[in-house]
């Protein structure tokens, strides 16, 4: 499918489980160096459960997913990750500096403090993301969309091999969405992006392949994607909407 970049993730024949519940059965997928993969799918599908196992927050009841560095096959690669909006407690006493350092914390010895050339990073990070002169605001007082960039900040200051988000529209406003989407191309030309969203038409608009969750996962190696194929993939018939000023993809014709 990607004949220019190396192979980084590798899932075969996985399935999860909750409290003996299968959620996800039978999924392959591969993910390649400077991919751009949108997962999408109606709620309760599995995307989350998805991204949980690839992170390794949970383990997978069948199956294995492989991780490769270099065209090697290694234990692991270093991820970047935003969670969903609702897992972050906001009353936490952490400034916007101190978010972004913290995605250093692998890169420091356990007892040892963050190095000169550590906070060399986090200060260009932070303008990268627009937010210079917040750096010592506490996180309960940023907006949405700030706060959005500083997590962000730290799901990208350790310049990992992929970053995955999980529905990041959730933050903001349809106006900041397009300076999001502006960040996350720019960090595709140095690495390899996951983005969660039920937003189709967004997400249509600006990644390079799709998948679609739903139990079992649907690959389409485009964006190119018919409204049929995603009736057939939700089991339920789908509109794609424009939202606010944003234009969205317009589908092809489609030949039955």
């Amino acid at each position: 499918m990607n004949e220019n970049n190396s192979l980084l993730i590798k899932i075969e024949s996985l399935s999860a489980a909750y409290e003996n519940r299968t959620v996800l059965h039978d999924v392959n997928l591969s993910v390649f160096e400077k991919d751009f993969l949108g997962i999408i799918g109606p709620n309760g599908g599995g995307k989350t459960t998805l991204i949980k196992t690839i992170l390794g927050l949970m383990r997978p009841s069948a199956g294995k997913i492989k991780f490769y560095k270099d065209s090697r096959e290694v234990d692991a690669i270093s991820m970047g990750y935003l969670p969903q909006y609702n897992s972050i407690d906001r009353n936490f006493p952490i400034s916007v500096e101190e978010v972004v350092l913290s995605g250093l914390s692998s890169k420091k010895s356990l007892m040892g403090s963050f190095t000169h050339a550590h906070r060399d990073k986090v200060r260009d990070v932070i303008m990268r993301m627009g937010l210079n002169g917040l750096e010592h605001r506490a996180i309960g007082q940023l907006s949405g969309g700030q706060l959005q960039r500083a997590l962000l900040g730290r799901a990208i200051v350790s310049d990992p091999q992929i970053v995955i988000l999980d529905e990041p529209s959730t933050y903001i406003d349809k106006q900041f969405e397009a300076r999001l989407y502006e960040l996350l191309s720019e960090i595709n030309q140095n690495c390899a992006i996951i983005l969660v969203s039920h937003d189709i038409g967004t997400v249509l608009q600006n990644v390079k392949s799709i998948a679609c969750v739903n139990e079992t996962l649907h690959y389409h190696p485009d964006t190119g994607i018919t409204p049929e194929w995603l009736e057939r993939n939700f089991h339920c018939p789908i509109e794609l909407l424009g939202h606010g000023g944003l234009p969205h993809r317009i589908l092809g014709k489609h030949e039955h």
